[in-house]
């Protein structure tokens, strides 16, 4: 119905507008549709079929919006793009994460003897993305100069802004950055034997000072992990 079967259908999530319209205004030949509010704009980018949704902030939006992606525009892999969170001294403002897998590192059912972060129904704590995407976007990372790692992205539905919640999350889960959507995308992909990737460019370190480091860093980080996404699709 939205594509002619040719090429392989990428979709692409990110919560904000800044992390996203730039990429939506490069698409050719653009349609819209519009489902439980969220637009979805659809056509071709570099080599590839497109669809790219501003999903909204939290882990409940992003699941809406990654699963009637799914359902409508059948895409052969999801990536979330967007900005999070350092929790490594590893990766500075401007740094890009490469998950190897996700977490949502505010689930949490210890009390009933569960281990902190396993997801219930099934059962396992980190979602496991796709190394074959993820390998591809960090060869684009080094080739583009951008500094790069790759590890556990970790979501909650808040924002990291306390050294001690930061050390609890990269000691609990192993994780190099946090962020709000990216596990919740994840899920939904595992459960549709979707192939998927997360990337979050660094707009702040987690701590302190990272809301004020947030609204001065978030244009230059959105850039960042644009820049991987063009190289990615070329």
């Amino acid at each position: 119905m939205y594509f002619d079967g040719e090429r392989e259908v990428v979709g692409i999530i990110a919560a904000m507008k800044a992390e996203i319209d730039d990429l939506k205004s490069r698409i050719t030949d653009p349609g819209t549709v519009e489902i439980s509010g969220i637009t979805y704009v659809y056509g071709r980018l570099g080599k590839y079929d497109v669809v790219a949704a501003q999903c909204g902030i939290g882990k409940v939006f992003a699941a809406v919006c990654a699963q009637t992606m799914i359902l409508t525009f059948k895409p052969g892999r999801i990536i979330n793009i967007g900005v999070g969170g350092s929790l490594t001294p590893e990766l500075d403002i401007g740094d890009i994460a490469i998950a190897e897998s996700c977490v949502q590192h505010d689930m949490d059912t210890s009390a009933v003897g569960d281990p902190v972060g396993l997801i219930s129904g099934i059962n396992i704590i980190n979602i496991p993305g796709d190394k074959e995407i993820a390998d591809e976007l960090l060869k684009t990372a080094e080739g583009l100069g951008i500094k790069a790692k790759r590890g556990v992205i970790a979501s909650g539905d808040c924002f990291v802004s306390s050294s001690a919640k930061k050390k609890y999350i990269a000691d609990t889960f192993n994780a190099i950055v946090c962020e709000m959507e990216g596990a919740a995308i994840g899920h939904v992909c595992y459960i549709n034997n979707m192939r998927y990737c997360v990337v979050r460019a660094v707009s702040d370190n987690g701590d302190e000072d990272s809301g004020k480091d947030y609204v001065a860093s978030l244009n230059k980080a959105s850039a960042a992990a644009l820049k991987l996404i063009y190289g990615y699709l070329n």
